[in-house]
């Protein structure tokens, strides 16, 4: 099932697409189950909106041997947080900053957590999704290592800054996440070409080890990590963020004004 967060008649709603349309659905999208209503809509006649509002958001560096190259592979999950006001939906515009050399798009699987859970079990974990979107973890890699080297701080604003977190189209609920092949394109160039079979450490593990330490909670959101090489997005540039069993995330890139 494909849940999606939409704007229609000047007003959010939460529906579930079909095809070309969307059936607004009454309560929450937590709820189980689903209740839909008799309000039906063309997908071209609504503006798809970023599919959850994130409490949190936990992100996974170096969680693919493509993606890590000579460097060691990590021992344990590397957790980093990215700003829920990052956020950005389906045909938004990623804003490029001024001063940024290199910007980057980052194709990643997106985990979308149903319910309130803590020290939860590898065994359990996917019992606290309620499933799965794609993101760009946008990066301005000068910022990214000038923080680092400087000033000892973390990717605050490489990977946080306005813009930095497209999601979208929708959330898909069924669907295997060891299973998903993901395709990154900027300008129709396919610069990212990977499964998630080959995470670094899979879904659970990710949960497990970060529900040691932090309560997740429903509509919290897990950037699973990036494979291969990045390429710079320049103004203009459209990137498409495509994973198979979940669908296309499209967003135009713009030069700060």
């Amino acid at each position: 099932m494909k849940i999606a967060r939409y704007l229609a008649h000047g007003s959010e709603h939460y529906g579930v697409v079909d095809g070309d349309q969307v059936t607004a659905i009454e309560g929450s999208l937590f709820d189980s189950p689903v209740k839909l209503t008799d309000h039906v809509h063309s997908l071209s006649d609504v503006k798809l909106l970023a599919p959850v509002h994130p409490g949190k958001i936990l992100a996974m560096g170096l969680n693919y041997t493509s993606h890590v190259g000579d460097r060691p592979a990590p021992e344990y999950p590397m957790i980093f947080h990215k700003t829920p006001t990052s956020v950005i939906g389906p045909e938004d515009s990623i804003i490029r900053p001024k001063e940024v050399q290199r910007f980057d798009a980052e194709g990643e699987m997106v985990v979308v957590i149903k319910d309130r859970c803590k020290n939860v079990t590898k065994e359990d974990a996917l019992n606290h999704v309620l499933g799965y979107t794609c993101g760009n973890d946008v990066s301005a890699r000068d910022w990214q290592q000038k923080d680092r080297r400087e000033n000892n701080s973390d990717w605050w604003r490489a990977k946080s800054a306005d813009t930095f977190s497209p999601m979208g189209p929708w959330i898909e609920t069924d669907t295997d996440p060891h299973a998903q092949h993901l395709r990154t394109r900027v300008n129709g160039n396919e610069e990212q070409n990977e499964t998630t079979a080959h995470l670094i450490f899979d879904v659970p593990t990710m949960i497990e080890f970060i529900t040691r330490y932090v309560t997740l909670e429903a509509g919290d959101c897990i950037f699973t990590g990036t494979p291969g090489t990045t390429s710079d997005m320049a103004d203009g540039a459209v990137c498409e963020i495509d994973i198979s069993g979940i669908g296309v995330l499209r967003n135009p890139v713009k030069l700060e004004s």
